[in-house]
C-alpha cells in the first residue's frame, strides 16, 4: 500500500479561514505542490478543502474526487505527532459529510489517516498500521450506500474500533431518529416524514408544519408552512423531489425568545457545543446574532457554567435513553426544552461540526467548555486502546 499522503486537514485550514488570516501564503504554498511533478495529493486535497471553507463548494468536490481518483488515504500529524495512530473512515463530499474527527483531536498528540470510502467499495481490510479506528461516515442519501455496504462487516475486521455500528448510524436518519425515541414522558423528538414531491402536495396534515429537502442542512429549504397556500408556494420555490415533513412544536420561552443547544454525547455523558438564542424560531448560531448581542452570550456562558448541574441534570434520563437508543460512542444533537420542560430532539447526527474556533476575546467562555468536551473524547480513545 502506498504511503499516506500527508495533508494540513480540515481544522487548520478552517482556523485559518475563521481567524480572518490572509489565505494568499497558504493557498499559493499549496498550489505549487499540488500543479508539482508529481502532483502532491495531501496539497491538492487541502486546496479542495480550502475552496468549500471558502464557499466555493463546487469547485472544491471536484478538486477532491481528481485527488481521491489518484488516492484514498491521507495522514495528518497531530500536535506533536508521536502517540496513537487512528484511523477513520470518511466519505467524499462537503464538510458535513463526515464526523469533524480533527476538531475532536485539538489537544492530542498522534497520527490521524483519512480513509476515504465510496460507493461499491469493498469493506476495509485490517491492517497492522493503525492503533485505533473510528467510523466516521455520517448519515445522509449520499452515504447510505457505504454504511450498507459495511453493515455486518467493519465491525469485525476493525478492532478496536468507536462508532462500529454503520446501522446505528444509518437509523439517525431524521425520519427514522424520532421512532426510536417515541413513548417517553420526558422526551419528545417530532415524527417526521420522509414525502415525494407530490406525496407533499397532497398531504392533510394539521398545519404548521415544518418541511425541507432531503439533506439539506444550516436551515437551507426549511420552512414553517401555516397553510396550504403557504405549501403551494414553498413547492414552486424548492427544486428538490424529496422531502422531510414533522409538526412545527413551538419551543419559545417566556420572553419570546427561541434556545437551541447543540450537545455531543460521548460514551453517553452529555456535554455542551453552543447554545444561540434568537427571535426566530428557526436558530442557527451563526444568524442568531450572538456576535452582536452581549446579553446572549452572557445567557449562553450562564448555560455552559451550569451546564452540568443545570441542563444536563434535568434531562439525565432523557440523554441516557438517547444514547441506549443509537448505541454510538459518539453522537452529537442539536435541541432544546419545550414549553412542558421536556427535552425537544431536532436533529442527531455524528457529523455536527463542533469546534473551538470562536474569538476567545468575545467567547472567554467557550474555550473551557470545549476543551472539556475534546478531553472527554480522547480519553474515549485512550480507554478503547487498554
Amino acid at each position: 500500500m502506498s504511503q499516506p499522503a500527508a495533508t494540513l486537514g480540515l481544522a487548520d485550514l478552517a482556523r485559518l479561514v475563521f481567524a480572518g488570516q490572509d489565505l494568499q501564503p497558504t493557498w499559493n504554498a499549496l498550489m505549487a505542490r499540488a500543479t508539482a511533478n508529481p502532483p502532491d495529493l495531501g496539497a491538492m486535497l487541502d486546496l479542495s478543502t480550502l475552496l468549500q471553507l471558502t464557499g466555493q463548494r463546487a469547485q472544491g468536490l471536484a478538486l477532491q474526487a481528481d485527488a481521491l481518483a489518484r488516492q484514498r488515504r491521507f495522514r495528518r500529524k497531530v500536535g506533536t505527532g508521536t502517540g496513537p495512530r487512528l484511523l477513520a473512515l470518511v466519505a467524499a463530499g462537503d464538510l458535513m459529510a463526515s464526523t469533524p474527527v480533527e476538531f475532536l483531536l485539538a489537544g492530542w498528540n498522534g497520527e490521524l489517516d483519512l480513509l476515504f470510502l465510496a460507493p461499491g467499495d469493498p469493506p476495509p481490510t485490517p491492517t497492522a498500521d493503525h492503533d485505533l479506528a473510528i467510523l466516521a461516515v455520517g448519515e445522509s442519501d449520499a452515504n447510505a450506500p457505504i454504511l450498507r455496504s459495511l453493515s455486518g462487516v467493519v465491525k469485525a475486521r476493525l478492532r478496536p474500533m468507536l462508532n462500529a455500528d454503520p446501522d446505528a448510524i444509518a437509523a439517525l436518519g431524521r425520519d427514522r431518529a424520532p421512532a426510536r425515541l417515541a413513548g417517553r414522558d420526558d422526551l419528545v423528538a417530532p415524527p417526521t416524514r420522509r414525502l415525494a414531491r407530490a406525496e407533499l402536495a397532497a398531504i392533510a396534515d394539521p398545519f404548521p408544519i415544518i418541511a425541507r429537502p432531503v439533506d439539506s442542512h444550516a436551515g437551507a429549504g426549511l420552512e414553517k408552512l401555516e397553510t396550504a397556500a403557504d405549501l403551494r408556494g414553498y413547492l414552486t420555490r424548492q427544486a428538490g423531489e424529496t422531502f422531510y415533513v414533522s409538526p412545527f412544536v413551538g419551543y419559545a420561552g417566556p420572553d419570546g425568545r427561541f434556545r437551541k443547544l447543540r450537545v455531543a454525547l460521548v460514551a453517553g455523558r452529555p456535554f455542551i457545543v453552543h447554545m444561540a438564542v434568537s427571535e426566530h424560531w428557526m436558530v442557527h448560531y451563526l444568524n442568531a446574532g450572538m456576535a452582536e448581542d452581549a446579553g446572549k452570550r452572557a445567557e449562553e456562558a450562564q448555560m455552559m457554567a451550569t451546564f452540568d448541574a443545570g441542563f444536563a441534570a434535568r434531562h439525565a434520563g432523557a440523554f441516557q435513553a438517547l444514547h441506549a437508543a443509537f448505541g454510538l460512542d459518539y453522537v452529537a444533537l442539536d435541541c432544546a426544552e419545550d414549553r412542558q420542560g421536556r427535552l425537544l430532539v431536532f436533529e442527531a447526527d455524528t457529523a455536527m461540526i463542533v469546534h473551538d474556533m470562536d474569538p476567545p476575546d468575545l467567547y472567554p467562555y467557550k474555550g473551557p467548555a470545549m476543551r472539556k468536551l475534546f478531553a472527554a473524547f480522547q480519553a474515549l480513545i485512550a480507554a478503547r486502546l487498554v
